[in-house]
């Protein structure tokens, strides 16, 4: 049978990182740890009250949720306007980044971004048909924001997209960084959106602000935030962005009806009561994956800056074989960025223990002069 498969998608693979039993699953930058027990009794308690109404629609606008998301963010992020007008929610944050291309992308427009960067930003451009262009980072994995502020104007884009910290090298960006890429965003003849996707921001080292506390100021800002990392709710699927509230009243527009179950709703507003016992063990990982790093460096590896739960290193003259090698030690991490790179995602003393011994017996760091 012939299908009418757009040309674009002829031959593609779906996106998704390996699912593997093994010791250490390290590839996908998830909190290691499990949420603890008076967690999990508060979600099934709150699930369960759910499911008493399950044959009616859930609250399409999600307000409930939107007011605890609006409460944690201002006393996370030091932002003190928010209101549940200017918070969005969807399954995961990668559903609310297509919601922004849905809004704001299309046939004829562009979005910008910078290399290396979050492998599914392109997918979301190819899925709404939005030319997708990208700038390639420094060396060491910083902003050239003078380059790309130029680039901005050049190019005219309808969405610029940053992550920070950046997805796979950890790089975050200053407050006048982001300053600078929204005036740029702003003096886009036909509007521009800034997005700064902070997936990883609960993990940023002390004394690295979020843009979402300068959101006051710009209009054109939007700073998405995930509950999968920091909150170890991967598998509850609540992504959520923050920004002016027609911004928000765009994504309105082109979301499904009812795209956040009533389960969904609950299990994110129990997670959210007890943010604290989740985030329990955001310090323990941020402790890790700087000793991490310091042992990376010390084997005579090069490893990008990281503000978050994980840490890019190499170069490596196979990362296929040390990959590979890893792997059969019962260590899955996770090949991405330039070639030569792995990503290591930090988990506990005991599987950072088994990947140390696991890369010694694997190779010898080869550093580039």
């Amino acid at each position: 049978m012939t299908l009418p498969l757009r040309d674009e998608l002829v031959g593609l693979e779906p996106y998704g990182a390996p699912q593997l039993d093994v010791v250490a699953r390290l590839n996908v930058n998830e909190n290691p740890y499990a949420p603890p027990q008076s967690v999990v009794d508060a979600i099934a308690a709150a699930v369960r009250k759910a499911a008493e109404g399950l044959n009616r629609y859930p609250d399409r606008d999600f307000t409930a949720l939107r007011v605890d998301l609006a409460h944690y963010l201002a006393a996370e992020s030091h932002v003190d306007f928010l209101e549940p007008k200017n918070i969005w929610a969807a399954n995961g944050s990668n559903e609310v980044m297509l919601h922004l291309h849905q809004a704001f992308g299309g046939p004829g427009r562009r979005v910008l971004s910078f290399a290396p960067t979050y492998s599914m930003y392109p997918e979301y451009a190819r899925d709404t048909i939005t030319d997708f262009v990208t700038l390639p980072r420094r060396a060491d994995f910083t902003l050239d924001i003078d380059a790309a502020v130029a680039a901005i104007a050049d190019i005219a884009p309808s969405m610029v997209i940053v992550a920070s910290p950046n997805n796979p090298t950890g790089t975050a960006l200053s407050l006048d960084e982001v300053r600078a890429l929204a005036d740029a965003a702003a003096a886009v003849p036909q509007g521009c959106v800034l997005v700064v996707d902070e997936a990883y921001a609960e993990f940023r080292r002390a004394g690295v602000p979020s843009a979402a506390s300068i959101i006051p100021e710009y209009p054109n800002l939007a700073v998405s935030r995930t509950m999968s990392k920091a909150f170890a709710l991967a598998g509850g699927r609540l992504g959520y962005l923050v920004a002016h509230a027609p911004v928000v009243d765009a994504l309105r527009v082109v979301r499904l009806p009812y795209h956040l179950s009533a389960v969904t709703q609950a299990t994110a507003r129990a997670a959210l009561a007890h943010h604290k016992e989740l985030q329990a063990q955001v310090a323990e990982i941020r402790a890790e994956r700087d000793d991490t790093v310091g042992w990376l460096r010390e084997q005579g590896y090069t490893v990008a800056d990281t503000d978050a739960n994980f840490a890019l290193f190499g170069p490596l003259a196979d990362r296929e074989a040390v990959f590979q090698g890893l792997l059969e030690r019962g260590v899955l991490i996770r090949v991405t960025g330039p070639e030569g790179w792995l990503r290591v995602s930090i988990g506990t003393p005991q599987e950072m223990a088994l990947f140390r011994s696991a890369l010694l017996e694997v190779t010898t760091p080869e550093v580039t002069q």
